[in-house]
């Protein structure tokens, strides 16, 4: 029977031999073993994503104690060291000599005997010089001390530091916030007060929103899905400046008129479906909302979703954003004729590393470029959907002003008849969410 050691290093070989976010590796593991006491299931989460999340800093602290540098070790010896090594520094629930000998009982267990005693002698030998560790001198490179200190590239601090000049350091310290969970409770259903004392009665942690009335943020909880109001349709989970994007969007298209049984909103990219969920919600089932994604497997999730919460006015389908909708498919001649379009276009995630923080890892300058280049078609493609006074909605989990404001930017210099009505950016660290931006464009 896997213990929870097991299971915290099948998740890191899934992520180094896979490919796979640590987030769905981390949910495949957990739902995986979904019957184990929610202590283990906290163990596992805090050592997994603390691997993930110090990375950078762990291999610096294992190449100053091993003959061998990390980047040299086979991938499952690396993973049980890095393991061993955050115990060690990070969780005090964990005496020094408990982190060395299951990393050894590991090593043993999956076939490295022969290597058991050069884990042991690196863990022991760290365990007994914590206080000798040295790290790379502040004064004289900023850069590599930054680093190692937050394992992060030194390309994105680069970044940071010329994007947001006074608050990178903020922005920086912001993605290892412990955070809450976002949720979006439906209006139509249950009140927020109503909710919340709901959640409060069954032992959960929660508070109200910072900046949507429809957001509470809870903690203190064992699976999302077991969680009073999950099954009733209460509440999505989805962080609140996505919330706010698609509040304002509906404020602005409610000042020019009433919901009607002929709205139409199309969600270009909506995967995994929080922007169409909540635009249901502000349609309060008046029209129709057309869903789609290029990814079929997420738009099970959408539908399940949408059935979830009790909404029938959606159609989910299969759509790649860069291609033109076919009139004949869907009977709606989208061009032109469309209320809304929400277009929450790929992005380099940089908001969003507190949650999914291997995207710190993947992310490149050549990416970024790549991205915005598909951003730019996407959002062409989604304006000629528009009507006339029509609504279109620009989204990103980014706080890459490139993809933001310059995006932004180009688009309305290039649609002279598009006019920008709202834009906010939320920076992690700075904002109380996750980062985010939007920008609500109008066709004139």
């Amino acid at each position: 029977m896997a213990n929870e050691r097991d299971i915290v290093l099948d998740i890191l070989m899934d992520i180094e031999d896979n490919n796979t976010f640590s987030n769905i590796a981390l949910n495949k593991a957990l739902k995986k073993n979904q019957f184990i006491e929610k202590k283990e299931r906290a163990f596992i989460t805090r050592l997994s994503e603390g691997v993930v999340e110090t990375r950078i800093k762990l291999d610096y602290i294992i190449n100053q104690f091993s003959k061998t540098k990390s980047d040299k070790l086979k991938t499952k010896i690396r993973c049980i060291i890095r393991m061993g090594v955050y115990q060690l520094l990070y969780m005090d629930s964990v005496p020094d000599s408990a982190a060395c000998n299951e990393s050894v009982k590991l090593a043993k267990k999956h076939g490295f005997a022969g290597l058991s005693g050069f884990v042991n002698g690196v863990l022991r030998n760290i365990a007994k010089n914590k206080d000798k560790i040295k790290y790379p001198d502040k004064g004289n490179d900023k850069l590599s001390y930054l680093s190692v200190r937050y394992s992060m590239p030194k390309m994105l601090i680069e970044k940071l530091m010329k994007d947001y000049p006074e608050d990178y350091m903020r922005i920086i310290e912001g993605c290892f916030e412990k955070r809450e969970t976002s949720i979006r409770v439906d209006l139509n259903k249950i009140s927020r007060d109503e909710l919340k004392n709901e959640l409060s009665s069954r032992g959960i942690n929660v508070k109200d929103g910072y900046y949507s009335d429809k957001v509470l943020l809870i903690s203190e909880y064992d699976f999302i899905k077991k969680v009073f109001g999950y099954k009733q349709g209460y509440f999505t989970v989805q962080d609140e400046s996505s919330v706010c994007a698609v509040e304002e969007a509906f404020k602005e298209i409610k000042k020019e008129t009433e919901l009607h049984e002929n709205f139409t909103a199309l969600d270009i990219c909506s995967a995994p479906g929080g922007k169409t969920t909540a635009a249901l919600e502000c349609m309060d089932k008046k029209g129709k909302i057309f869903s789609m994604d290029i990814s079929g497997d997420k738009l099970e999730l959408i539908e399940e979703n949408i059935e979830r919460l009790g909404y029938e006015n959606a159609i989910v389908a299969q759509h790649d954003a860069l291609e033109p909708i076919d009139k004949n498919e869907f009977d709606f001649e989208f061009a032109g004729n469309t209320d809304l379009v929400i277009a929450d276009v790929p992005c380099s995630g940089l908001g969003i590393i507190g949650r999914k923080n291997d995207i710190k890892y993947r992310i490149t300058n050549e990416q970024i470029d790549e991205l915005i280049k598909l951003q730019g078609k996407i959002v062409k493609n989604a304006a000629m959907y528009v009507k006339k006074n029509g609504i279109l909605l620009y989204s990103t989990c980014t706080i890459n002003p490139d993809e933001n404001y310059k995006q932004v930017e180009a688009f309305l210099d290039n649609n002279p008849d598009f006019r920008l009505i709202n834009k906010r950016q939320f920076v992690q660290g700075v904002d109380k969410c996750d980062g985010f931006f939007y920008a609500i464009m109008k066709r004139t």
